[in-house]
């Protein structure tokens, strides 16, 4: 688990979903965007954001699900890459459950959430609400399957 909470880990995951896409994947952006921390600070929030996320999962602070969730939160939040955030911490966090939990992925909304996705206001509203530490509509977004 500890593996999967990793610089190196990420950086990989990205390059295994991208490598096709973009000649720049797993490399952590190099300047500062409208969204994610400044570019100067990307190694130090994701080594914070993996401490916490330890922290969560050997104290049982959260169910599998909402640590999943919070993970994916924090990660896009960050917005270490160019491009691919979202998807990525997606499946970060679906890795997370399957592998270290052993539980079923989640369905995120049963939508892929890209521009076209009529959900995605509803995701990036459900983003914006846990910015400000209200995870609630969030957990329920991620939760549930299409309605």
């Amino acid at each position: 688990m500890s593996e999967m909470l990793s610089d190196r880990y990420v950086q990989r995951l990205h390059r295994e979903m991208y490598g096709d896409v973009w000649e720049w994947t797993g490399q952590y952006r190099h300047s500062d965007k409208n969204i994610g921390v400044a570019h100067a600070t990307i190694r130090t929030e994701l080594r914070t954001v993996y401490v916490d996320a330890r922290y969560w999962i050997e104290h049982g602070t959260y169910p599998p699900d909402e640590l999943a969730i919070r993970l994916h939160h924090r990660l896009v939040k960050v917005h270490p890459f160019p491009n691919g955030n979202g998807r990525h911490a997606r499946m970060m966090a679906d890795l997370l459950l399957l592998r270290h939990f052993k539980v079923q992925r989640l369905p995120w909304g049963g939508s892929k959430l890209g521009n076209p996705d009529p959900r995605r206001k509803e995701y990036i509203g459900a983003m914006r609400a846990a910015d400000g530490h209200d995870y609630k509509a969030l957990l329920e977004f991620c939760r549930s399957a299409s309605r």
